[in-house]
């Protein structure tokens, strides 16, 4: 009986051991501590690439990330992009989106849908003629839409009533067809706690209503419209894509800076107006733009005032205009200019006080001019001399032939130089030539010469001879 239960014993004993035996062969626990390592981490890895503030997640190629002032942007400019980026791909929440200069051609429903962060969207430059009603839905924050330069024909008030506490909206240089369907978007427009709505657009048809703003149209002659064949204009199907190029509504005899330009508010406001055919300097620049860019174009006179308004500009570039004067008033004002580009014009010299307000000008581009080295030259390099920490470039003597090639402060340095020489020989020749001056003493010559000039030239005596015997 003794021995019965002491081999049930056993028995029991070995059973209970060979699961733990089982366990510790080499490698066997090892390899599910390990499996268990890297499904958690494999969760981890998942719960980082879908939470969209995760730190794991990068950028998409296609933009670039940038905070400015504790915002985030979201920089797509110029990328050809066809499609709007998922939000699933940023690091942080957006505030701004900059979508300029693309090929996004329809906004279709829930378009920016995980951007319910965003304060601003630049849909500037694109090919956009389409946008469905349900696009800008649950972007709830945004001030500010910027639609301009696309190819819009019409737009419904509908697409803007998901965006409550919009403030800025612009939409000109679109070929508005300005006919039913625009019947609740200009409505919406010429109500006026909706001052910054739209202004500026015109439309581009019918006839009658052409170039007329949309602002300024009375929404009861919009359906009134009928074409020859007896269809009712207004009446419209699916909209079709336009033809590739839309003439732009023609420039007025003077231009304004808003629709003659491309303006970028984020981060910073600035106006390309690069190849824009203006003749002079665009009215109605904004007094807090920070940067304008005016080059190639046919500018070639700068007049007083032009940027009378522009107290905050940085940076203004008006190369490659053939410019040929500039007024002594044209860049007042300008206090915080820090860099300017005169460059490749057909400027001969800068006329007196022209600089005289570049308080904290830093750069200053010159090169590409056809300098005249005379007199008329020397303001700008006297200038210089007293603002040394101003870096310029390109001032060289185009003319005349003895000069060609030279600095012009090369040119100012050796005419300063031969000056005193040439006064010189000129006081030799009087002394030679005045008998009355020949052996006479120097303080008594100078009495002389003192006595020949009339009374009220004469310059205070600060000092008496006294001859001594």
């Amino acid at each position: 009986m003794q021995v019965t239960s002491s081999l049930l014993l056993a028995s029991l004993l070995l059973l209970l051991l060979l699961p733990s035996i089982e366990m510790k062969r080499p490698g066997k626990g090892r390899g599910l501590r390990e499996a268990r390592h890297k499904l958690t981490r494999d969760r981890m890895r998942g719960v980082g690439r879908h939470s969209r503030s995760g730190p794991s997640r990068l950028v998409a190629p296609d933009c670039s990330e940038l905070t400015e002032s504790g915002d985030v942007f979201l920089d797509c400019q110029g990328r050809r992009l066809t499609s709007i980026p998922t939000s699933q791909t940023w690091s942080a929440q957006p505030k701004h989106l900059l979508l300029a200069r693309n090929r996004l051609k329809v906004l279709r429903e829930d378009a920016f849908s995980g951007f319910e962060r965003l304060t601003s969207l630049d849909l500037q430059q694109n090919l956009i003629f389409l946008v469905e009603e349900g696009a800008f839905q649950g972007l709830t924050r945004l001030t500010t839409l910027l639609l301009q330069h696309n190819r819009l024909g019409t737009l419904s008030e509908e697409a803007l009533i998901p965006m409550p506490n919009l403030r800025h909206l612009r939409l000109y240089d679109n070929p508005w067809n300005c006919l039913c369907p625009m019947d609740s978007l200009i409505r919406t427009l010429q109500v006026p706690s909706n001052r910054n709505l739209g202004n500026y657009a015109r439309c581009a048809g019918p006839t009658r209503l052409k170039s007329m703003k949309l602002k300024q149209i009375d929404p009861k002659l919009l359906c009134k419209e009928t074409d020859l064949t007896g269809d009712q204009q207004g009446d419209q199907t699916d909209p079709v894509d336009p033809v590739d190029h839309v003439e732009p509504i023609p420039f007025r005899s003077k231009p304004d800076a808003t629709t003659s330009c491309h303006t970028y508010l984020f981060p910073q406001i600035r106006m390309d107006c690069r190849n824009r055919g203006l003749t002079e300097v665009p009215t109605g620049i904004p007094e807090d733009v920070v940067h304008i860019d005016l080059s190639h174009n046919s500018i070639r006179h700068l007049k007083a005032r032009n940027f009378h308004g522009a107290r905050g500009l940085r940076t203004l570039n008006i190369s490659h205009n053939n410019m040929e004067h500039i007024d002594t008033a044209s860049l007042s004002g300008l206090l915080h200019l820090r860099e300017l580009d005169l460059s490749n014009n057909s400027l001969h010299f800068v006329k007196y006080g022209v600089l005289e307000d570049l308080y904290f000008l830093s750069q200053l581009k010159l090169g590409g001019n056809p300098w005249v080295c005379d007199y008329s030259i020397h303001y700008m390099v006297y200038w210089l001399r007293l603002h040394p920490g101003v870096r310029h470039s390109g001032l060289l003597c185009r003319s005349p032939p003895e000069h060609t090639g030279e600095s012009v402060a090369q040119y100012v340095h050796s005419y300063n130089r031969e000056c005193p020489k040439d006064r010189q020989h000129s006081r030799t020749d009087q002394d030679q030539t005045d008998p009355e001056l020949w052996n006479t003493a120097m303080e008594v010559q100078g009495e002389l010469e003192e006595e020949l000039e009339p009374s009220h030239l004469r310059a205070p005596q600060k000092y008496q001879i006294i001859r001594l015997s």
